[in-house]
């Protein structure tokens, strides 16, 4: 047997591959398909079976694409979700596939359709070898239960902890554990930063394991993980089995300076520069959301129909970047700036541009500028804060910014913070864009404030927080 697994950079998924006796099985695989065939023609292997854990909600899956291409047959559990495999399977149902035996275990509580495959071989089928639990169980970490509505994550918890308990910790200590998604995932909080464990690693710390079920649903309770737009998307897009391989990106124009103005004046523009050179000069208007944030970020601020346009750093960074916005169902990137940013200069056109702040700065002028920190809230809560900081997580400003506005004017002097500058200088460029005129960045955010020692509180705001943005509007009480 043959063993492969595929990481997706930025959005932190695996797919695995599988092969027995050159026959090839693909575990969640996404659109982009060309490192999955690299391998199976470096190995001799064809693509006969495509097994989906669930609907993804973070990436448009390669299901559909990959059928097409190879005629390889898509298995699921029997859900009215997985109206696209050509095999649906019942809890506890078995597939045979030369020496590899795969039991379809019924695991919901992620989603409702979540189905973990244990996989076996048939000369000592009484032992699994390995468990593929999509977004069930990860490592260190569980997936998060609010996505079916999050007016029932506490009894999806419930459901989640009951699948893990009766269905994957009983298959063995011995058993590896491959879950669809690693640390950074936007689908679990704090999954652990390592690839390899087992079920009885797992028992050990997982709080899936080490937590009574009623402690387990108030830890998923405050997880409160925000849920970008995108996920409708990808969700509808999954339904029929995700979507086409991507576009020739080469089709895609680096268009001249005045052009690139014409063109994106009925669009929209996201700069992939770092936060530094976004403050120091950008175009007016134009999001600011790093290179490697675009698989997360660009769907918080990009329109499914909407004409959409780029900026770089260097050349080399296109098809990284139209890789990461196609992976989330984004495929109406329009043009690049040819030259980048400093074509634009050149040609003096107009530009906009903030202040940055360093740590030691604000801390000694507290009393004359404004924090708001947008991270997220178990950020803000549980890793500590700057004394009366406001809390707005970055993904939610467009939509309440008459609420952030009421607390914080548009002509208050307003310091941004996340964790180190990224996540703020986008939102350094939303609040731009509805009016705020005395910016700063905070330079290294909370890891530069905590590495100088400089006072936290933690818990929530003395202040009327803005968090309740999050929490109430987008959260609801449970």
């Amino acid at each position: 047997m043959k063993f492969k697994r595929i990481k997706t950079p930025g959005i932190a998924h695996n797919a695995y591959i599988l092969a027995t006796k050159g026959i090839g099985i693909i575990i969640d695989p996404r659109r982009d398909l060309d490192e999955y065939f690299d391998y199976a023609k470096k190995n001799a292997i064809n693509i006969s079976y495509i097994l989906q854990t669930h609907r993804q909600e973070d990436f448009v899956l390669g299901s559909k694409a990959l059928k097409e291409l190879t005629g390889s047959l898509i298995v699921a559990g029997e859900n009215p979700v997985s109206v696209n495999a050509d095999i649906q399977m019942k809890d506890g149902d078995l597939l045979e596939i030369e020496e590899l035996i795969i039991q379809a275990l019924h695991t919901p509580g992620h989603t409702p359709e979540s189905v973990s495959y244990a996989v076996s071989f048939k000369d000592n089928p009484e032992n699994v070898w390995a468990v593929f639990t999509g977004d069930a169980l990860f490592i260190g970490e569980t997936g998060r239960t609010d996505l079916p509505d999050k007016n029932k994550t506490a009894e999806n918890a419930a459901i989640l902890y009951d699948s893990i308990h009766e269905k994957i910790l009983p298959l063995g200590d011995h058993v590896l554990l491959y879950p669809a998604h690693g640390a950074g995932s936007v689908c679990g909080g704090n999954i652990a930063d390592y690839d390899e464990s087992t079920i009885g690693f797992e028992r050990t710390y997982n709080k899936v394991f080490t937590l009574s079920k009623d402690e387990f649903v108030v830890h998923k309770l405050h997880e409160r993980i925000p849920r970008p737009p995108y996920f409708k998307l990808i969700e509808k897009l999954n339904f029929e089995g995700g979507a086409a391989a991507p576009i020739n990106w080469d089709s895609i124009p680096l268009l001249l300076s005045k052009e690139f103005e014409a063109n994106a004046k009925s669009g929209l523009i996201i700069d992939t520069r770092l936060p530094e050179a976004f403050a120091g000069g950008h175009i007016p208007g134009s999001y600011s959301i790093w290179l490697e944030g675009l698989p997360v970020f660009g769907g918080w601020v990009a329109e499914e129909n909407k004409p959409l346009y780029l900026i770089l750093e260097r050349n080399e960074d296109m098809k990284k970047a139209l890789q990461h916005l196609a992976r989330i169902g984004i495929d109406n990137v329009k043009g690049i700036l040819a030259g980048g940013f400093e074509a634009w200069r050149d040609a003096a056109l107009p530009i906009d541009m903030f202040d940055t702040i360093s740590p030691q700065e604000l801390q000694e002028s507290t009393t004359e500028i404004s924090v708001l920190d947008v991270r997220e809230i178990t950020e803000f809560e549980d890793e500590g804060h700057i004394h009366n900081a406001e809390h707005a997580y970055v993904g939610y400003l467009p939509d309440h910014i008459s609420d952030v506005i009421r607390e914080l004017p548009t002509d208050t002097k307003l310091a941004v913070t996340c964790s180190v500058g990224h996540r703020a200088s986008l939102a350094t460029s939303m609040l731009r864009q509805n009016g705020f005129k005395n910016l700063f960045n905070l330079l290294g955010g909370m890891t530069a404030w905590n590495t100088l020692k400089l006072p936290l509180e933690k818990g929530k705001s003395e202040k009327t927080p803005l968090d309740q943005i999050s929490i109430e509007k987008d959260f609801p009480h449970q």
